[in-house]
């Protein structure tokens, strides 16, 4: 049966890189884009903005710009060959509206860069796991509130984007929702957005081999329930290897969640971190996606086989 392989790993960036910020999804506060860019400038980037970050949908006032605007500014990022990494500024929702606008073939001729975003960013984790076959880090967004506010998560960013092998290990202070250790290929991010892409033309067939990292915001319990479920129901989760489970900010409490995650996936039968720290928490981690990786849920640790970026 097909198994998840790991995915190629992008160029890690050097002092004076050239980034490019876009806006595929929501629309963007103008000052907290401003205060991103300067963390970036810290670092010695050159983050270029997209023509239309700041533009707001005329009807839809939940999107940043028209579809066509949003996906040409991701693609022309892309495809610049002066640009070593796209940051998006954000996420709410929009991406799923642009993934089927974007030309796959001219990105996969722009060869490999770097990608970075969570939330609704996690349909285009998805395209360029399939499309192009490249690792992407689910990490903070440029005009996060997370982001400019938490030295810890600029930090872990920071280091994987430059010193990739400084952070091999990712150590949670979550605990073991069911104990065990576990190899495998990372994959994931946003449930209901994973749940969202089932049957969609860049979705994978399936999770075997992988470790399977989830995370949501302000869902309600039966919500989370119901996407779960239809993961389970689809088949996506036969044979995956292992689970992660990261920030549920603005669900339940977790004492209360937990019950429901230890139901829907304890039938898996393969090791479930809980608590991990990646996310929409405060001080979230960067997890590279589509690494090979080993899970030890007791440890609380991820470790990466090689550097997230090449």
């Amino acid at each position: 049966m097909n198994r998840l392989e790991p995915l190629t790993r992008p160029p890690r960036l050097t002092p004076g890189a050239r980034v490019a910020v876009v806006a595929p999804s929501g629309p963007i506060p103008e000052e907290r884009l401003q205060n991103g860019l300067d963390v970036l400038r810290g670092w010695d980037l050159d983050p270029v903005v997209a023509p239309h970050v700041l533009d707001r949908h005329g009807d839809f006032g939940y999107l940043a710009g028209s579809d066509a605007d949003r996906a040409a500014d991701l693609q022309s990022a892309w495809c610049d060959p002066s640009v070593a990494a796209v940051i998006c500024a954000r996420g709410g929702y929009g991406a799923q509206r642009i993934v089927d606008l974007l030309d796959w073939t001219a990105m996969r001729a722009a060869g490999p860069k770097v990608f970075v975003g969570f939330s609704d960013i996690t349909a285009l984790h998805e395209a360029f796991a399939t499309r192009l076959g490249l690792v992407t880090l689910h990490g903070p967004m440029a005009a996060g509130a997370d982001f400019v506010k938490s030295a810890r998560a600029q930090e872990h960013l920071r280091a994987t984007l430059f010193a990739p092998e400084a952070v091999r290990t990712l150590t949670s202070s979550g605990g073991a929702l069911i104990p065990g250790r576990a190899r495998g290929v990372t994959l994931g991010g946003c449930l209901s957005l994973l749940a969202a892409e089932l049957g969609t033309p860049h979705a994978r067939a399936t999770a075997r081999g992988g470790l399977l990292c989830l995370e949501d915001v302000g869902e309600e319990t039966y919500r989370i329930d119901r996407y779960l479920t239809q993961l389970l129901r689809s088949g996506l989760l036969d044979g995956v290897s292992g689970v992660l489970l990261g920030s549920w900010v603005e669900c339940e409490p977790y004492d209360g969640l937990r019950a429901l995650l230890a139901d829907r996936l304890g039938g898996l039968g393969v090791p479930v971190a809980e608590q991990f720290g990646f996310g929409h928490c405060e001080d979230a981690f960067t997890v590279p996606l589509g690494v090979m990786a080993e899970l030890d849920t007791e440890a609380g640790t991820l470790t990466l086989d090689d550097p997230a970026l090449s």
